[in-house]
């Protein structure tokens, strides 16, 4: 895809999504970039490069299992024991890898951004929070907690954040499945840095 204007990127990246995506992905992957736009806005981000990101978070969403390994293969991608036993990983993975070698969108805040948008991690750009939240936000969701994040998001990106992540974890905790060590750096860090702050 390369360089270009970011509206004319932004149109383009639109048009490879919903070819790769059912109605209802598409639709909430419309909402992400709207509402990774309006953060971006809020908290003093380019709101283009978010809504670049947004749109394309879910791109290996619905891929099959036989995209995500053929990904991972090509570009020498190796999983962690978790990784590998949590295929909802996957899609941020190998979205993330198709979209710096297959569309050949470099910026590397964009890559990380699309990378931990499920996961997180400790040290997350301005961008890559705004990725995180939107997903959880954004106005197709409708799970219990979203009311209150949504409500955070308006505090601080970091507020939402960890009730975002506090929610995945007792999500996994209940279910019995592994957390992402980059979940529980993400959310040990900003709990400190609320500590710091008091």
């Amino acid at each position: 895809m390369g360089k270009g204007n970011s509206d004319n990127v932004f149109i383009a990246c639109i048009k490879i999504v919903k070819s790769r995506l059912s109605n209802e992905r598409f639709k909430h992957s419309l909402n992400v970039a709207n509402e990774a736009k309006r953060l971006a806005k809020r908290y003093g981000m380019d709101p283009q490069k978010a809504e670049i990101a947004g749109i394309l978070h879910d791109i290996f969403k619905e891929a099959p299992r036989e995209e995500h390994l053929q990904i991972l293969n090509r570009f020498g991608i190796i999983l962690t024991d978790i990784e590998k036993k949590s295929f909802k990983l996957w899609h941020a993975i190998t979205g993330s890898a198709y979209v710096k070698h297959v569309l050949h969108i470099k910026d590397i805040d964009i890559y990380n951004a699309i990378r931990y948008h499920t996961s997180a991690r400790g040290g997350m750009s301005l961008l890559e929070k705004i990725v995180f939240v939107a997903d959880f936000t954004s106005k197709d969701r409708n799970y219990g907690d979203v009311d209150r994040i949504r409500e955070d998001a308006t505090i601080s990106l970091e507020k939402a954040m960890r009730s975002g992540l506090k929610y995945t974890i007792r999500e996994l905790l209940s279910k019995n499945l592994p957390i992402d060590p980059g979940s529980i750096a993400a959310y040990n860090e900003l709990v400190l840095k609320k500590f710091r702050e008091i």
